[in-house]
């Protein structure tokens, strides 16, 4: 399909879909991989050594998608919370990937400084039909508030608030990809009865700052760290980044509480959302999985330093 020209193959242009239309969406949504196979079994096997905690379980298949997250088993109130969150758009691969890895690879290191706490896949539903919304044509990272209309959102919300203001660090793993061109921003348009509008999807890492809260230092410490591990996108044309102003090599800014994205549901000093493109011939999956890991270990590091105490 040519998104620019081709109108979208469910609703009708120009009219925001129905009940009936959503549900053909989520039907056309076929199973591509297994949440079981990639991370359950994963996670089964990282509670050798960190404490696994159920935290919901989805209303569309309870048997199928237990909602599940690891912590420090060394758990010490008197040490910072780090929350580490990927897969909250179950098509980013690295996201879900790199938290686990993280955990597998790096964590140990950590053990007697922080608190861990991570929720590798917050949308699996998302995750086994390598899809950015939620089974109800909902997007999980708009969704991070009270009253939230994403089950996924609102379980890892419920989980989150009751260490909302002693979280020190929160990093988001994202990935933006060709599909969100071809495919994701075309669905959106059609879904809320917009025209579809182009865009350009950047070559290479970034991250999205905070505009109500912005920390340069932090971001910019951990684009370094990146930076050594794989390339850092390069502003377009007009100097923005999927149309916002890059304020720093590889950085823009969100409002992020305004939006309820998952990275603003804390009081974090320190929050990012990390974005990977894996669709660039420069890079690979190992690669990408790599630059998350490094983005959480230099958000900790960096965090660690600089935070009282």
């Amino acid at each position: 399909m040519n998104s620019a020209t081709t109108p979208y193959p469910i609703g009708t242009p120009g009219t925001a879909w129905n009940e009936a239309e959503l549900a053909q969406w989520s039907r056309q949504q076929l199973l591509r991989r297994s949440y079981a196979d990639d991370v359950l079994t994963v996670i089964e096997q990282l509670a050798e050594r960190f404490d696994r905690l159920e935290y919901g379980r989805l209303d569309v298949d309870p048997a199928r998608y237990p909602l599940q997250a690891l912590r420090s088993r060394n758990w010490d109130d008197a040490q910072p919370i780090m929350l580490v969150t990927g897969g909250v758009h179950g098509y980013e691969t690295s996201g879900v990937l790199g938290a686990l890895r993280f955990l597998d690879d790096a964590a140990e290191a950590y053990a007697d400084q922080v608190n861990l706490l991570v929720a590798p896949c917050v949308s699996p539903w998302g995750y086994e039909r390598i899809q950015r919304w939620n089974h109800a044509a909902v997007d999980p990272n708009r969704s991070f508030r009270a009253s939230s209309p994403s089950q996924e959102a609102a379980a890892l919300w419920a989980l989150v608030q009751p260490l909302r203001s002693r979280i020190v660090m929160h990093i988001d793993l994202h990935e933006t990809t060709d599909t969100d061109e071809s495919e994701f921003r075309p669905a959106l348009a059609a879904r809320d009865g917009r025209p579809f509008e182009p865009g350009e999807i950047p070559d290479g890492f970034y991250l999205v700052d905070d505009t109500e809260r912005p920390q340069p230092d932090f971001h910019n410490a951990v684009i370094r760290a990146v930076s050594t591990v794989t390339h850092i996108a390069e502003a377009d044309a007009q100097g923005e980044i999927i149309g916002s102003p890059v304020v720093a090599p590889g950085v823009i800014r969100y409002p992020l509480g305004e939006l309820h994205l998952c990275a603003g549901m804390t009081d974090a000093p320190y929050r990012t959302t990390t974005e990977v493109y894996p669709d660039s011939p420069r890079t690979d999956a190992r690669t990408c999985i790599a630059a998350q890991v490094a983005a959480v270990t230099a958000a900790i590091d960096f965090a660690l330093e600089h935070s009282p105490g």
